[in-house]
């Protein structure tokens, strides 16, 4: 027994030592020369990319720190995050914006992306993960599981764990990771958006021409600078090197711990706003609701008495912003009075000092004081040739609490307002008569812009509804427009007084913050306490209700392509035609005037082409203000408790009252803009393409496929009391086409738009509706027609039979060379249309 126990003993043995032998040969060793086994010699410490090393000889004395949010260690061109464990599975929001663009692509500070972020610890890796809050449902209720079931956080970077570092003083423990591959790698989610790279063709990104600029630390966020160079087919510029190169900006944002409470969001009340679908509510399918983007202003617990009793109080913290150090001293001023104009707003929320203007610490007082710390609002001064301004803020997408926003000011948006202001007053306005403004007077445009962008930022997008709430009179009216400006709200695009006449006395020429932005700034900040978010909404509705018939209180949204004509950019007064026809004579009296209004010695003139353009222009947004009320339809948004209709065609009446106005004012040759001593002075040829170009504008937006759709749902709901599709095409060929009848000469620029109308109608006869571009489809708001199987063709087919017909006998009567040349094509062009050849 203890023989064969011995053999089986010895058996074993050998087996185990071959099976040692056939592994070490073959993973770990190799033959030399003679044939014996060479052992592989030993990895080195830290070769191994999963190896986590000490601290110290990953963060060594030679890096960089920056203490912050996260500790950013800068070592040899790589930059490592040590994130405290207090900050893992906190969320984050990253915002990703152009930092530096090159010419053709947007403008700097454009945001791209914003994601919600975690950063999350698993086994020997920190895990980027991208946090959606777009459903929910409370995790009191059963359903809450199957929400997080398919709300699963997907991994935007897995990055290897290079080391720990325990903190012996504060006691705290932190992980170190290398994220330079995060910034200098193509993560799309941080980068140029796959939607902009389709229009530049881009293919891949250029490592070798690609770098971080910069990552620097706050308290509360963490922004990182990186250059990415990608290799494109078609850039916007520079097109011969192939290349498209942007400084990109990624801004990492801490969270608050507790989300502000919300306040729910109601279409009657202008709000930039978020949707969450929620699937914990009682209705009986799933429903998005909807809260505003606002600032966290709450009573201080000492003022909750006061605040009751109706005292102003100043809130626990208040908006504050800083004036860009690179801000010309002269328009300081006036930038901080366009924030503090918003102080008379916030006492209708019951705050006082709610908002206020401070110029930043200096680099002595400060030396750390930056704009891209989350904890101060900037306007930020840029040297760009874009003129504009623009007012973007970062918010919770939990809560929609506003926790930061830079305002963007172009420095040439100073251009912009001259422009506007010259062009819109200086017939009645002799501060204006000039290209070269007063710096009070420019100051005052600066407020007037400043006002409108911290709007933005306040939560309150365009009201392009506001300003059809004064009668076109009361513009005139010195007593009126002092007391209400020139709009109920600053938030429309109602710029300056054009309506006003010479004469009229010291009228008010631009808008202020006014009736409509307090209620609105009431309704969307003023604490209703003791209330949850739903049981607000009671209170919120009878603010509105209280004003719900008087039009200075009322929303009406931006269009992007007119259907409310009442709800337009640019536009003064209830009345388009009345507006736009004072407008016009105001033109007729800047015209004669340009050369000497623009007139300097040694310059050339430039600045007369420039001026003759923005005539042009705003003569073209008077026809828009017009055309669109043909085929318009209101739109007075309201909830089950308010009488009437939300949408109403406008009368038959104004839309007779429209086509005679362009018939007038458009369509019969624009003689005053015809001006030789002009012409002479700013261009070799060109007029006759310009007018044509204004024509030919506004007559292919009146025969619009949705506009034509709309003349015919009118008529099908309203019978006898419409404007019918057959009323506007034929008072369209009959005023287009006068001279048929009476035999006249038809003058070149005639020629043009009669050219251009049955090109038109071939376009109707042939084509369908085309299709909105990719980019534009979540803005643009249109009348869809299928085209083929409306009355559209059938119309057009009549309308393009009779004037051929009357084209027909007018040649045998004119006696103009020119004239019956034209009228002959017109009938072949006709004949191709109705007859093509097979």
């Amino acid at each position: 027994m203890l023989k064969n126990t011995f053999r089986l003993l010895l058996l074993l043995a050998v087996i185990t030592i071959s099976t040692d032998c056939y592994a070490f040969q073959s993973k770990k060793g190799k033959k030399g020369k003679k044939g014996k086994n060479i052992q592989a010699p030993a990895k080195k410490p830290g070769k191994n990319k999963d190896t986590i090393l000490p601290y110290g000889k990953v963060i060594t004395k030679k890096a960089k720190s920056d203490k912050g949010l996260f500790t950013v260690h800068n070592l040899d061109n790589k930059y490592y995050y040590e994130i405290p464990d207090s900050l893992l599975n906190r969320e984050m929001l990253m915002v990703t914006r152009i930092a530096k663009t090159a010419t053709g692509i947007g403008f700097g500070g454009g945001k791209q992306n914003t994601q919600v972020l975690r950063w999350q610890r698993k086994n020997k890796q920190i895990l980027l993960r991208v946090v959606s809050h777009q459903i929910f449902a409370a995790d009191s209720l059963p359903i809450h599981e199957a929400v997080e079931n398919s709300n699963f956080e997907p991994i935007l970077y897995a990055f290897p764990i290079k080391a720990f570092h325990k903190d012996s003083i504060s006691k705290t423990t932190a992980t170190v990771i290398d994220v330079t591959s995060l910034y200098k790698k193509d993560v799309k989610a941080l980068g140029f958006p796959s939607r902009r790279r389709k229009q530049y063709k881009i293919s891949k990104l250029d490592d070798s021409k690609s770098y971080i600029d910069t990552i620097r630390s706050y308290p509360l966020n963490i922004e990182a600078r990186h250059v990415k160079t990608y290799s494109a087919g078609e850039p916007p510029s520079n097109s011969s090197t192939g290349s498209i190169s942007l400084e990109m900006s990624n801004s990492m944002i801490l969270l608050p711990k507790t989300p502000m409470k919300r306040r729910y969001f109601d279409q009657r009340v202008g709000w930039f706003a978020r949707g969450q679908t929620d699937y914990g509510l009682e209705a009986q399918e799933s429903k998005t609701v909807r809260y505003l983007d606002r600032w966290r202003l709450e009573v201080k617990d000492e003022d909750l008495e006061k605040f009751k009793r109706g005292e102003l109080v100043i809130p626990k913290k208040q908006i504050v912003y800083y004036i860009d150090r690179a801000t010309p001293e002269k328009w300081r001023k006036y930038i901080k009075q366009g924030i503090e104009d918003w102080q008379i707003a916030f006492e209708q929320a019951g705050f006082k000092e709610a908002i206020i203007a401070k110029d930043p610490p200096t680099v002595e007082e400060d030396p750390d004081w930056s704009p891209e710390d989350v904890r101060y609002s900037v306007v930020r001064y840029l040297a760009s040739p874009i003129p504009n301004a623009n007012g973007p803020h970062v918010s919770d997408p939990r809560s929609g609490e506003i926790l930061e926003s830079d305002i963007n000011w172009y420095h040439n948006v100073m251009t912009l307002l001259r422009n506007w202001f010259f062009v819109q007053t200086a017939a009645i306005n002799p501060q204006a008569q000039t290209v070269a403004f007063k710096d009070e007077v420019m100051g005052k445009l600066i407020r007037f812009v400043s006002a409108h962008e911290v709007g933005h930022t306040l939560g309150l997008p365009h009201n392009m509804g506001s300003s059809v709430a004064y009668p076109v009179e009361s513009l005139r009216d010195p007593e009126f427009t002092k007391k209400y400006g020139t709009a109920p709200s600053i938030m429309d695009y109602a710029r300056f007084n054009y309506v006003a006449q010479p004469g009229d006395g010291d009228v008010a020429l631009m808008p202020a913050v006014g009736i409509y932005d307090k209620h609105a700034i009431r309704w969307g900040y003023r604490p209703i306490l003791d209330q949850t978010a739903k049981g607000e909404k009671k209170t919120l509705d009878s603010w509105i209700l209280e004003h719900q018939n008087d039009p200075m209180y009322r929303f009406g949204r931006q269009q992007f392509g007119v259907i409310d004509p009442s709800s337009q950019t640019e536009d003064l007064g209830d009345d388009a035609v009345n507006a736009s026809t004072y407008g016009i004579k105001n033109l007729q009296r800047i015209v004669p005037n340009l050369i000497k209004w623009t007139a300097e010695e040694g310059k050339n003139y430039d600045d007369l082409g420039t001026m003759y353009r923005q005539v042009l222009g705003q003569y073209n947004r008077y026809m828009g203000h017009v055309s669109s009320n043909i085929g318009g339809v209101y739109e007075y948004f309201k909830t089950y408790d308010q009488e009437g209709a939300v949408y109403t065609h406008v009368t038959k009446a104004n839309q007779k009252r429209a086509m005679k106005f362009l018939h007038e004012q458009l369509f019969a040759t624009p003689a005053w803009l015809l001006d030789k001593n002009i012409f002479d002075k700013i261009e070799s040829a060109g007029n006759i393409e310009r007018i044509r170009g204004t024509q030919v504008r506004t007559l292919n937006n009146l025969l619009d496929h949705g506009r034509m759709a709309r003349l015919i749902e009118n008529e099908a709901l309203n019978t006898k009391d419409a404007y019918t599709l057959l009323d506007m095409m034929t008072e369209l060929r009959s005023g287009l086409w006068s001279e048929l009848s009476s035999g006249r000469s038809i003058d070149v620029y005639r020629r043009n738009v009669q050219r251009a109308y049955v090109d038109r109608m071939e376009f109707l006869m042939t084509k369908e509706q085309p299709k909105i571009p990719e980019n534009f489809r979540r803005f643009v708001v249109r009348t869809n027609v299928n085209a083929s199987q409306s009355d559209i063709r059938a119309v057009v087919r009549a309308e393009l039979n009779t004037l051929r017909r009357n084209t027909r006998s007018a040649i045998a009567r004119t006696g103009d060379r020119m004239t019956r040349y034209h009228l002959q094509d017109i009938v072949e062009r006709i004949t191709s249309i109705l007859e093509p050849k097979k």
